[in-house]
């Protein structure tokens, strides 16, 4: 049992030795410690905050301000009559058979019918904004409009 113990070792290549820094020459990582040369960065605590150049003025303040983003905007997914006349007549067309037909990839703050291009149908067509003329066009053709509530 001793003969078994005696010849326990962990397994090769689990253990490694810590490196000695600034033991001479011959170590390798003598002098510099691995370090380079002089200056800020072979300090302790030597490395300056992101986006430091020098103390010279940053480039995020050389490069002037522009544009402005409203975080109140609304985007619509925007759909053409001219693609709803593919549907049959006295369906009710709803943002997710829309995205359903591959008419529009998301949702954004909802769905904005336009009144481009002819349209035939008598469809219940349901949205959350649209266009005057589209409106027009569809009450034309004895359908119907009806809003949605817009949400966020």
């Amino acid at each position: 049992m001793s003969d078994i113990l005696s010849r326990l070792a962990p397994p090769p290549g689990s253990r490694k030795t810590k490196k000695r820094l600034g033991r001479g020459p011959g170590s390798g990582l003598g002098k510099t410690s691995g370090k380079g040369g002089k200056g800020q960065t072979a300090r302790a605590g030597g490395n300056p905050r992101r986006g430091f150049e020098g103390g010279q003025m940053p480039i995020h303040r050389r490069l002037p301000k522009r544009g402005f983003k409203n975080p109140f905007r609304v985007e619509y997914a925007v759909v053409n009559l001219q693609a709803l006349e593919g549907f049959d007549n006295d369906m009710t067309i709803d943002p997710e058979l829309l995205h359903s037909a591959g008419l529009i990839d998301r949702m954004c703050d909802g769905v904005k019918i336009l009144g481009k291009g002819e349209f035939t149908k008598k469809l219940t067509v349901r949205a959350h904004a649209i266009s005057a003329s589209a409106k027009e066009k569809i009450e034309k053709a004895g359908g119907i409009f009806e809003e949605l509530p817009r949400g966020r």
